[in-house]
């Protein structure tokens, strides 16, 4: 994966050759690429000694509304910014908008991150 690190290019459109190979640190993951379902998680080791919980699938969201925040199922993902296909295939990230037993919610938490699904209900 090339994605992450600086630039091949310089700001006049020159090649910038690396110099040197990535470290460990710098070495990315895959994506956990969250689906709606029967909760799935995933326990994987970060920096140091911590660790994160990726679900890899989940069905409940905590919905914040007005200061409440309710337990609610997750039905569908109705819309997701970040990538169209993402909302077709029901695939949880940050700023999706999901449709849940309260209604529609915007996702505000990283659940391949954390392992849960916070929103925000939307009006």
């Amino acid at each position: 994966m090339k994605d992450q690190g600086r630039s091949t290019r310089k700001r006049t459109g020159g090649r910038l050759r690396p110099f040197r190979n990535k470290k460990r640190y710098q070495l990315g993951r895959q994506p956990a690429e969250t689906t709606v379902g029967e909760p799935r998680f995933q326990t994987i080791d970060a920096r140091g000694t911590e660790t994160k919980t990726r679900a890899l699938a989940t069905n409940v969201a905590q919905v914040a509304d007005s200061g409440e925040t309710v337990e609610a199922e997750i039905e569908n993902v109705v819309e997701n910014p970040s990538n169209t296909n993402y909302a077709r295939r029901n695939i949880l990230t940050k700023g999706a908008i999901i449709e849940t037993s309260e209604g529609r919610a915007r996702v505000t938490s990283r659940p391949g991150q954390t392992g849960q699904v916070n929103a925000v209900l939307l009006d």
